[in-house]
């Protein structure tokens, strides 16, 4: 539907050629069991199982063909169709109002209005089409530190801080980053990782949906997300393969981004999202193609790591309410939420608190989702109850690591050497200690959670972690319903790694 706070500004023309995604319903539900256990499949085995079947591809094309749309694509093991047509034949067809609308900021995007219709003869079969509406659907989950920055870390000195595991650098394995704009230029990435004595990894970029990788030249613009999830990653797995896809940032290119990541060969061990909003802000239709491709993620052993939000419990809505950031409310990934990191000179942590920097200086996301229940890992956690109902939901965030800008990560963009912070830059540190995980066991995470969460109770210190406990996420300073505690908590999760110790738990019988 249609944003409530926009301009309308004229019809869409008839004419305007669009393209959107046509995601179909799989052949047989992935088992539950499969998505939460060690066991994987090969991208021909999800094909097989639980891909889209031909007969529903068929099904659609006809359909489409008749209402004077053409299929440019198909992707089974993914069960995507991309379908081509006027703006006039696919109001038609799909029973949505286009217009162009104009936002706060001014930017001009198309909007739909309406409720969207599925053809007779694709009932059930299609279970969502995106790309009607191309409004800016995520923002950038960074933030630039100020003036006064206590203490700022090189990423790789924070491999030291957190432990991650010895004679490991990621050598053999694939760390896919999804970026909704900007761009980064090698050179930059040379002198970057020249700078900090460390091989600069193999970085690819790879355009999906039209997106490219355009650095622009601001280091305040999406240039400056870009290459601090680079930039941290390939400090702490220098060895592992870096893929960066860009995509448009829209609904259908974030899905369509996040899918192409997850179906690559070779399949990665990590995808790393640093972009979401705050759930309401999504379609419910994107919200479950968007998780059905993360569930495919988990069936491939593919771990997803996601930023939590940079505006506290209420994920920068106003009127005083709490929200959960999307995608990182998905059951089917890792959240990163943010932590405040004082380090002594001996290079031993002093202090680790929630990052809550109020107002101006941003406090990590967290809560508890409307959108999704409570996951079987999380039933035993401790997970906080939903405030408005009393009814349980998907705990945010699982996992943590240091964000606050004013004791940040060092960073090279755009020519300027900078620091930022972010939940964003949590994202790619995780994604990183996956990548040096899986190189030391020798097999794929995919849901990790899984593992992480194993035996926790209220109150208790999971194996691999170090506890956080001091601080909130109320941005508003109020000190509001989500205080940090011993054990699961909705500002750090289950805290911050012991890398070393994590590989220990995860080597211990029952979690091979």
């Amino acid at each position: 539907m249609a944003p409530s706070d926009v301009e309308i500004v004229d019809p869409v023309a008839p004419e305007e050629r669009i393209t959107v995604t046509v995601l179909l319903r799989r052949r047989s539900s992935i088992p539950d069991q499969l998505i939460e256990g060690p066991d994987t499949l090969s991208r021909a085995e999800l094909a097989d199982r639980h891909g889209a079947d031909p007969a529903d591809v068929e099904a659609v094309r006809v359909a489409m063909s008749g209402a004077g749309l053409t299929v440019v694509g198909t992707d089974l093991p993914s069960r995507r169709v991309t379908v081509a047509g006027t703006a006039e034949a696919l109001m038609r067809t799909f029973g949505a109002e286009l217009q162009i609308v104009r936002d706060a900021s001014g930017f001009q995007h198309r909007a739909r209005s309406g409720e969207l219709r599925i053809p007779a003869a694709l009932d059930g079969i299609v279970i969502a089409v995106l790309g009607l509406d191309n409004r800016p659907q995520a923002e950038a989950r960074f933030r630039a530190s100020q003036p006064e920055a206590a203490r700022s870390f090189r990423p790789d000195a924070l491999g030291r801080v957190y432990r991650f595991p010895a004679n490991t650098d990621g050598t053999g394995q694939t760390i896919a980053i999804v970026e909704l704009g900007g761009g980064f230029r090698q050179s930059e990435l040379d002198t970057y990782f020249g700078g900090l004595g460390i091989p600069a990894p193999q970085v690819l970029a790879v355009g999906v949906d039209g997106g490219q990788n355009l650095p622009s030249g601001d280091a305040g613009s999406a240039d400056g997300e870009v290459l601090l999830d680079i930039e941290v990653a390939g400090a702490l797995a220098p060895g592992a393969r870096q893929v960066v896809y860009f995509a448009p940032n829209t609904d259908r290119g974030f899905v369509d981004a996040v899918t192409t990541a997850v179906h690559a060969d070779p399949t990665p061990a990590a995808v790393s999202i640093s972009w979401g909003a705050p759930e309401d802000k999504w379609t419910a239709q994107a919200r479950r193609a968007f998780d059905a491709a993360l569930a495919d993620a988990a069936a491939l052993g593919v771990t997803v790591t996601a930023a939590a939000g940079d505006r506290g419990s209420a994920d920068g809505e106003g009127g005083g309410g709490l929200h959960t950031d999307f995608p990182a409310s998905s059951p089917h990934l890792l959240a990163c939420g943010g932590t405040k990191l004082a380090v002594a000179d001996g290079g031993t942590v002093a202090s680790e608190t929630v990052w809550n920097g109020g107002e101006r200086g941003g406090a990590t996301g967290g809560g508890v989702s409307v959108a999704f229940g409570l996951p079987a890992y999380q039933r035993n956690a401790g997970v906080d109850k939903r405030r408005k109902t009393g009814k349980p939901g998907r705990g945010v965030p699982d996992v943590a690591a240091v964000a606050d800008p004013a004791t940040g990560y060092e960073v090279l963009v755009d020519g300027e050497q900078l620091v930022f912070g972010g939940t964003s830059a949590v994202a790619p540190l995780w994604a990183a200690l996956v990548a040096r995980l899986t190189q030391a066991l020798g097999r794929p995470l995919g849901l990790l959670n899984t593992a992480l969460y194993d035996g926790a109770q209220p109150g208790r210190t999971q194996p691999g972690f170090r506890d956080v406990t001091e601080g909130d996420n109320d941005i508003s300073g109020k000190h509001g319903p989500y205080p940090a505690r011993a054990g699961w908590d909705a500002c750090t999760g289950l805290g911050v790694p012991d890398g070393e110790a994590l590989l220990a738990a995860l080597r211990k019988p029952g979690k091979e």
